[in-house]
């Protein structure tokens, strides 16, 4: 029987605050590549900081507001998600592979169903609030 303790990571062994630092450092460090290496996500971080502030600027209820705010952000943990999934597959081959093609196919799908939320949200809360 195999001890499932030797298959966790050796990274996993820190603790409390020691934790949260370290995971703060690594979050910053995924912004700060997917900034350096992906287009799309300094497309959508423009993006966000012309809608944040727009939303912020309209007379909206708070609840309009928020959803304008969250759907624009959602764009970027979307983006992130993708760029981490690409380059998953692209570490593990370079080589084309049906099953390759089909994760990023399905990244660059989530984008653009995130892409259209954000397009509806905005259009339908803009005009009809």
């Amino acid at each position: 029987m195999t001890d499932i303790s030797s298959a966790e990571s050796p990274y996993k062994g820190k603790t409390g605050l020691r934790r949260l630092i370290n995971a703060f450092g690594y979050s910053l460090a995924g912004l700060r590549a997917a900034w350096s290496h992906e287009d799309a996500f300094r497309q959508l971080v423009l993006l966000a900081l012309v809608l944040v502030p727009l939303a912020c600027l309209m007379p909206l209820t708070p609840v309009v507001r928020a959803l304008l705010i969250a759907s624009s952000l959602v764009t970027l943990v979307i983006e992130l998600l993708n760029s981490a999934i690409e380059a998953a597959v692209d570490h593990t081959s370079l080589a084309r592979h049906p099953l390759a093609k089909r994760a990023k196919d399905m990244g660059s799908a989530a984008q653009l169903l995130g892409l259209l939320n954000l397009a509806v949200m905005w259009s339908v809360l803009v005009i009809w609030a």
